[in-house]
């Protein structure tokens, strides 16, 4: 027996037992033996995180996939896993050593921390692993894979190995956006650009030897409106303290405010007066000569713009900062570094090393750069080097409008990165880094989408991934972490022209391998020697009789020199330091389909599953991490990771807002599953996952489709009451009743649409196709129109009655399953049969397969019967009659066939349209409503009822009043300025509102309309 009300809580872990318990989710579970394969992997999420509603989302919509699939018996694989998430999850360890008053990371070292990390990992890093089981994920749990376990880190460093001999990886120097906090490179996607109230200054850079030109400006019609003689070009920056590296000052091409001094050196403003140092006035296509004075400082080591720039005009890059985002203190005096760049603006050779180019004056070495900015701002003002401007005031004494001069310093909103995780600004660095030459591997990937290979939907996403690709850029993949995947590169010292070793020199020679072992056959061989050592920051190993114990200070301190000292008498002993840093986790979750599936071993998955089918992820990471994926498998093994790629908009909320901490809008999904439940919870985001639109999710469209799943119990409950048990041996094709004949048709038809949308990833469509067919068609029409029957007295009707209701429940459940699959699975356990058992748990039971149950015949008569109810209940309602009223219903122009369908259905339509009479007559009675259906006209005699002429004159008065308001909105839609001024999600509100006030218009016109 059903409980009266259904409890989420009291069934999902026993249900989600149950399907551990029997392996349900297995590759191949349910499948026979030779079915087709379906395979999707999960995007792993961070070992740090929780569950957070894209996630949510996102792993609905995979599961519905793969139950679906699973039901249909392919063999289906979901394989899931999560990724190391590098500074995440180093962040999140130092943070509880610090709470836990351990030694830090730097104090116990990178051997120990790494240790910690694991410790961490086997105890908290399970989290969102069961957060998704409680979601419903149906993965192969029993495959869960981690992007750092032994085999998936074999196959990282494999991949590196064989990219760095293919020359696909290189070290090279270019701009990143560096975390001064973590001391690292991070990527595009952990950057988060902020608007904030900001400054910009203006100066003036003198030009060289005192020269002068005259500086004009023209109106649009080319009037001059100023014309001045200056000595100085006029910059504009929201950060001085880069101006101690400028490489050179641009202006466009086409300004002819500067064409005279285009060429010319001028002097940057700030530094000792004795090393002022001169760059070049240059021309480049990248000013706007609109944008403030149209001349832009170039500072190519600290900025993306300049940097482009710098490189296109051969512009020196002077590197300003250190790791920690202080001014450098490192590096040659600045007046040497001064002299070395005055000798490259005037034309002389740059060094080929010029990092220890230090252009830092003394007294601001060692400085926060935001310090920095303070001081420099103030040094040039006080030289007098700040463009001044003259503004009003009222003198507080006299009240009298005064005049002062004072710096021209604009306060304006601007653009700042910040780390995600951080919090800290981020600064573009110049630093040694690891990349993908993805020029050299990015040809295929834009070929297999092109050619059909692979799948983009929606398509829209097709424009975004050619763009990415057609304009890639090297992939910086290296990053200053202890936690990862260590770069196998070791570094050795240099031989001399005469094949001599030399531990003085700063080059060093690279060695690649993926294992020591491997390294040193490599060096033995480059350098003829014997021994070959791993360097260690604390040696205690004892080999070939020497003995070595804290011989180096540790890593990041550690100097060649050291070694040259302490083996000064040794030619057969070499040592290698191993590179410090880790790979970026894109780089090894670009290897996520192959290396979940056991590559590079020849498994029995790779044989099976892979390419996987699809892949659903957001659309955000289409270039960081879909794109970088096809790259690498189509580099690695030659072949696509997935045949279609489906990508899923942001969940915002009910206003469209994003969701942030901040703003205090962000709803987590577990609280939704504790309030609502699994299923109420996936069922929302499957119905509002409509291609390429964000989810607007509402609390209240979660609470209705939790009353969905309470309908459905509801339903089962009534039918069980009703002994509407299930025949095992029921042919739904020798039923003789119209109302089962209908339902049956009606079922086979919803399968078929819901199988449709699926089919091509419309998950809304789906939903909304299994919804209106079990709540409308089944349970509001279905079950009322069935209720005589089965509480009648003809027995053999009622027995086709309950065994169709019965069976039509089981195409329900299994239709439902997907997208709500505890209740479905609870019920299908409980409508067994007294003393029955189910061949299988629903997850693994047949999706529905109905054929040929389609009756033309008794569709059009039921549906015949369902519009005229619903008219009637819709005139109803429109013309405010009370709901308690029964009325008389007068037909008029009825043919045979509709005078026969109300003598059949003459019980029905008097009980559930509230109808005290029907009768056939030749006019229709005065003051009567009407509506029409077919041929005949059905009126309803309202004037003993309602006061025809006041709901006349209401409806018209409501009528004026919509008339009026979408009047007001299409003026509001109509002005620029609101649309320029307005929040995008009032314009939407507004839009919204109007089509809701057209829609009820049309509506109460057609009501006065009746009423004529």
């Amino acid at each position: 027996m059903l409980e009266k009300k259904y409890q989420p809580n009291n069934v999902e872990q026993k249900i989600h037992e149950q399907w551990m318990e029997t392996e349900a989710f297995k590759a191949g579970a349910g499948a026979e033996e030779g079915a087709e394969c379906f395979s999707i992997v999960i995007p792993p999420p961070n070992v740090t995180g929780s569950l957070h509603i894209g996630h949510a989302l996102n792993n609905t919509l995979q599961d519905i996939l793969v139950r679906w699939h699973r039901m249909r018996g392919f063999d289906t694989l979901w394989q899931p896993g999560v990724d190391h998430a590098g500074i995440a999850t180093q962040m999140v360890v130092e943070r509880q050593l610090a709470e836990q008053n351990l030694p830090s990371r730097a104090e116990m070292g990178r051997e120990k921390f790494i240790e910690k990390v694991w410790e961490w990992k086997e105890q908290s890093g399970g989290v969102i692993s069961n957060q998704l089981k409680r979601l419903g994920a149906s993965c192969d749990w029993s495959r869960e894979r981690f992007t750092m376990d032994e085999g998936f880190h074999d196959a990282v460093l494999k991949v590196f190995v064989e990219m760095y001999n293919k020359e696909q990886i290189y070290r090279g120097k270019r701009l990143v956006n560096w975390d001064p906090h973590f001391e690292t490179a991070i990527s595009d996607l952990e950057v988060e650009n902020t608007e904030v109230k900001g400054h910009m200054w203006h100066f003036k850079y003198p030009l060289a030897a005192g020269q002068t030109y005259t500086y004009v400006e023209k109106d649009e019609d080319g009037n001059i409106t100023l014309s001045e003689e200056r000595d100085y070009i006029s910059i504009a920056t929201t950060r001085p303290e880069t101006m101690l590296g400028d490489g050179a000052v641009a202006v466009h091409p086409d300004d002819e405010r500067y064409s005279l001094i285009v060429g010319k050196l001028c002097e940057i403003p700030v530094g000792p007066k004795q090393h002022r140092r001169l760059i070049p006035i240059i021309t480049d296509e990248y000013p706007d000569p609109d944008f403030g004075s149209g001349a832009v400082k170039i500072t190519g080591a600290h900025d993306f713009n300049d940097y482009e720039v710098a490189k296109r005009n051969n512009i020196p890059l002077y590197a300003l900062m250190d790791t920690k985002g202080h001014m450098r203190a490192d590096g040659l005096p600045y007046s040497e570094a001064a002299t070395i760049a005055k000798n490259i603006a005037e034309g002389g050779e740059a060094p080929k090393d010029a990092s220890q180019i230090n252009l830092v004056p003394q007294e601001y070495r060692g400085m926060d750069r935001f310090e920095a900015r303070k001081r420099v701002i103030a040094d040039i003002t006080a030289e007098g080097l700040a463009v001044m401007h003259d503004v009003s005031r009222k003198d507080k004494e006299s009240g009298e409008e005064v005049t002062e001069t004072i710096p021209y310093v604009e306060n304006k909103k601007i653009m700042i990165p910040f780390g995600d995780r951080s919090k800290v600004v981020i600064e573009p660095m110049l630093t040694d880094q690891w990349y993908v030459d993805t020029a050299k591997i990015v040809g295929p990937a834009i070929d297999a989408v092109k050619s059909g290979e692979i799948t983009l939907m929606p398509e829209a996403q097709r424009k975004v991934y050619f763009h990415w690709l057609e304009n890639i850029e090297p992939w910086c993949i290296s990053r200053q972490l202890w936690w990862g995947h260590q770069i196998p590169v070791w570094y050795g010292p240099a031989k001399k022209k005469n094949g001599e070793v030399d531990y003085t020199s700063s080059e060093r020679k690279e060695f690649c391998g993926s294992s020591f072992e491997e390294v040193a056959e490599k060096a033995k061989a480059y350098y003829g020697a014997i021994h070959i050592f791993d360097f260690n920051p604390s040696w205690d190993k004892t080999a070939d009789g020497y003995t070595y114990l804290d011989v180096f200070s540790p890593i990041e301190n550690f100097h060649r020199a050291q070694v040259a000292d302490y083996f000064a008498g040794y030619d057969d002993i070499i040592v290698l330091e191993r590179d410090p840093d880790v790979l970026d986790t894109w780089f090894s979750s670009g290897l996520w389909p192959i290396g979940t599936l056991g590559w590079p071993e020849e498994t029995e998955e790779m044989e099976k599953y892979f390419p996987t089918s699809v892949l659903i992820t957001g659309f955000d990471i289409i270039f960081f991490w879909v794109a970088r994926m096809i790259m690498m498998q189509k580099s690695v093994v030659g072949q696509i990771p997935f045949k279609t790629v489906y990508t899923h908009a942001l969940v915002r909320d009910e206003k469209g807002k994003k969701m942030s901490k901040s703003v205090g809008n962000v709803i987590d999904p577990l609280v939704l599953i504790e309030e609502y439940g699994a299923d109420a919870s996936r069922f929302t985001f499957a119905a509002m996952a409509a291609p390429g639109a964000d989810l607007k999710l509402s609390m209240n469209r979660v609470a209705g489709y939790r009353n969905f799943v309470t309908k459905i119990w509801n339903a089962a409950r009534f039918l069980e009451m009703n002994e509407c048990a299930r025949v095992a041996d029921f042919d739904p094709k020798i039923t003789s009743m119209p109302i089962n004949r209908w339902i049956l048709g009606a079922t086979e038809k919803a399968v078929a649409d819901v199988s449709a949308s699926l089919e091509k990833f419309r998950f809304n469509d789906a939903a909304s196709s299994a919804y209106e067919f079990v709540w409308g068609t089944f349970c509001d029409w279905y079950i009322e129109l069935a209720k005589p029957t089965l509480m009648g007295d003809d027995e053999e009707l009622k027995t086709e009655t309950r065994a169709t209701a019965a069976f039509v429940l089981d195409q329900i459940l299994a239709l439902l399953h997907p997208f709500m699959p505890f209740v479905t699975e609870e019920l299908w356990a409980q409508t067994a049969g007294e003393g029955k058992n189910r061949q299988n748990m629903l997850v693994i039971s047949a999706w529905p397969d109905l054929s040929g149950l389609i009756d033309e015949n008794a569709n059009s008569e039921i549906n015949w019967l369902v519009d005229l109810i619903s008219g009637i209940r819709s005139v109803r309602a429109e013309m405010n009659v009370p709901a308690g009223a029964k009325i008389p219903l007068v037909v008029t122009g009825a043919n045979e066939l509709s005078e026969q369908r109300i003598k059949t259905h003459h019980s029905a339509i008097l009980r559930l349209a509230r109808i005290e009479e029907v009768s056939l007559v030749q006019s229709v009675p005065e003051k009567s409503a009407q509506l029409v259906l077919n041929e005949a006209n059905f009126a309803l005699p309202l004037g003993d009822v309602i006061d025809i002429d006041a709901e006349k004159q209401r409806l018209n008065k409501e009528i004026a009043k919509m008339d009026a308001e979408i009047s007001q909105i299409e003026k509001k839609l109509g002005n620029q300025q609101f649309l320029a001024k307005a929040p995008v999600e009032i314009v939407e509100k507004q839009k919204l509102r109007s089509d809701e006030l057209v829609d009820l218009r049309t509506r109460l016109a057609g009501a006065v309309a009746k009423l004529s």
